[in-house]
């Protein structure tokens, strides 16, 4: 854990809200525990040497939590042998193929990211929660702005706060409906006031922990701009309980390193 003294830079010490924890392997989000800083691969998953090499990388520059994309079968059938040699939890990113999921639980991942609703009808949910519930797997809903159901961009006439947050509960009610409450949940957009407002308004909303990120952010100054003003003034209303700079940096220790910069600069602990 690293934290700089409070106050340091002009902060005064920064309450964070309390969020329910959850643990994903041996590492637990929210709660009194530090924010927890993560990164994605930019790799084939199914190429397991790279994979390995780049969490390797990422690993000793103080990731503490790795996603990868889970696309195919080869994906979710290589998480068995990258995971045999990390030591950080990694989660799978499955979208829309409920099969992917299991597989990926069947071969050992720590946490999935889900969207409940996109994933094929309630049997097919109720048999991934029951998997992830059996195995002690959390699971990460995701909402992000330009992906929002068409019933919520009409209800809304179009993209907004109140959208994003509905959608979000909604997929969180799918998870609940079956008794399942290790969720933690993102709501993220390009749009720095958008990804603000919407995860203020989820806060009084709900206790899951949440991840905080700027999305699609791009790269370059702009991008680490946007990012790093869109993330400090979540982190400034106490929100954020793992984060990730969502930059298509060459090199993604690079986002790890601003991740960190921030958090130091305000006084927060993390891991």
């Amino acid at each position: 854990m690293r934290l700089k003294e409070p106050g340091l830079s002009g902060f005064n010490e920064i309450r964070r809200k309390k969020t329910k924890e959850v643990k994903v392997g041996g590492l637990k989000i929210g709660g009194n525990n530090p924010v927890v800083i993560q990164e994605m691969t930019s790799t084939r998953t199914s190429d397991i040497d790279a994979t390995v090499a780049q969490i390797h990388r990422l690993e000793e520059n103080g990731c503490k939590l790795v996603r990868v994309s889970v696309l195919d079968i080869e994906s979710a059938r290589a998480v068995k042998q990258i995971k045999e040699q990390i030591k950080v939890p990694l989660v799978a990113d499955v979208h829309f193929n409920y099969r992917l999921a299991l597989l990926a639980i069947e071969n050992g991942i720590d946490k999935l990211r889900i969207n409940p609703g996109n994933i094929g009808g309630a049997h097919n949910i109720a048999r991934v929660v029951s998997a992830a519930k059996e195995r002690g797997i959390p699971i990460r809903v995701g909402v992000n702005s330009g992906s929002l159901e068409k019933s919520i961009l009409k209800k809304y006439n179009g993209i907004t706060a109140e959208g994003m947050v509905e959608s979000a509960l909604n997929e969180v009610a799918l998870l609940e409906k079956h008794n399942f409450y290790d969720t933690v949940i993102s709501l993220k957009a390009s749009d720095i006031e958008l990804t603000i407002e919407s995860n203020k308004a989820l806060t009084s909303r709900v206790s899951y922990p949440l991840h905080i990120g700027i999305t699609e952010s791009g790269y370059g100054e702009e991008g680490r701009i946007r990012s790093l003003v869109g993330l400090g003034i979540l982190l400034l209303n106490g929100i954020g309980d793992t984060i990730r700079m969502s930059l298509t940096a060459p090199d993604r220790v690079e986002n790890i390193r601003l991740c960190a910069d921030l958090l130091e600069e305000l006084g927060i602990a993390y891991v």
